[in-house]
């Protein structure tokens, strides 16, 4: 315990942050190849599919993203495969990441986050990322889905959230949004292909013609006759995890730090309370009477207003303390 304290003044302390990246590769493979969709949980509701990097069963297995599928009240249709619970979904999702408007009536998703008109998104395939791969939040700028195109447009779909950096929106409840394009440039106003959500780990994209052609994948046909609102909502899914051929993305990790700058004067700390520092009311490490009293600085402590003892930080080797100099140790709290 400490029998000498020094006060922080405010220009002791001083605040940062710092973001960490890293390279987030979700391949084909892994969603719909290698396992054999072993890594795959399908539930008896139906709404939703989980998705992991090893079989279920395996105690290795993480989980990295949840999908799902439904549409606003304006495709409403009993006939359809699931119907009330596509549009729960829906419903779910958008109060969630869209929020309310001045009626209390759910907002939609809208192509180009405008919350006061242009195209809405009217059905959606949603992508919950697991917190375990996007931490913090999807870096702005980083992410790019490649998507397998079937028999009816052959080539891939590269689905990025190009220019973000610079461009993205904040008029959600759930934090900052950017918007998702085929192309990187030019950039057509109108013509985003989904919404990605960038704290919350979503990725909102339109189940229309654009992203989800045909059941043709299945079936080997051609034509345009099945569409998603009459699968059941696990058949939406599969077509999903069957046509994806990689997705990456960097994510964040928000490090904050406080730093305090512990200034040592050339008077002050110059004696230690330790007990072995005198013998006999003599100071151990003087050979004379006129020799300077040294001490050695080993430990650092932070201390509350009532003196009660809150954080350690221990130097890497003893720092020589003697009238004749000054120190400044700088102890960093990361949280």
């Amino acid at each position: 315990m400490a029998t000498v304290f020094k006060n922080l003044l405010s220009n002791d302390v001083a605040s940062t942050r710092t973001l960490l990246n890293e390279a987030i590769p979700l391949t084909g493979t892994i969603v719909s190849g290698t396992y054999n969709d072993l890594n795959v949980q399908n539930y008896p509701h139906g709404m939703f599919q989980s998705v992991y990097d090893y079989p279920v069963l395996s105690s290795s297995a993480n989980h990295i993203f949840d999908l799902t599928y439904g549409y606003s009240a304006t495709l409403n249709n009993p006939a359809n495969s699931m119907n009330s619970k596509k549009r729960n979904i829906y419903n779910q999702m958008a109060q969630v990441l869209v929020g309310y408007d001045e009626t209390g009536s759910i907002r939609p998703f809208d192509r180009d986050g405008d919350l006061t008109g242009g195209d809405k998104l009217d059905q959606c395939v949603f992508i919950n990322f697991a917190r375990l791969l996007t931490k913090d939040e999807i870096k702005k700028g980083s992410f790019a889905l490649t998507l397998q195109s079937d028999g009816i447009t052959p080539g891939l779909k590269v689905i990025a959230d190009h220019g973000a950096e610079n461009d993205y929106r904040v008029n959600s409840p759930a934090g900052e949004f950017g918007i998702l394009y085929t192309s990187s440039a030019p950039i057509i106003p109108g013509s985003g292909v989904g919404l990605l959500y960038y704290q919350a780990g979503v990725c909102v994209l339109t189940a229309s013609t654009e992203i989800i052609e045909s059941a043709s994948f299945f079936t080997g046909s051609t034509t345009l006759t099945v569409g998603p609102d009459a699968w059941n909502i696990s058949g939406t899914c599969n077509y999903m995890r069957h046509i994806w051929k990689n997705d990456i993305f960097n994510n964040t990790t928000e490090l904050n730090s406080t730093i305090y700058f512990c200034r040592v004067n050339n008077n002050e700390f110059n004696y230690s309370s330790n007990p072995t520092y005198l013998s006999g009311s003599r100071i151990n490490v003087k050979q004379t009477r006129d020799d300077n009293p040294v001490s050695y600085v080993t430990t650092v402590g932070l201390y509350s207003a009532d003196n009660e003892l809150l954080a350690v930080a221990k130097v890497s080797e003893p720092l020589k303390k003697d009238p004749t100099n000054e120190l400044t140790l700088r102890v960093r709290l990361d949280y």
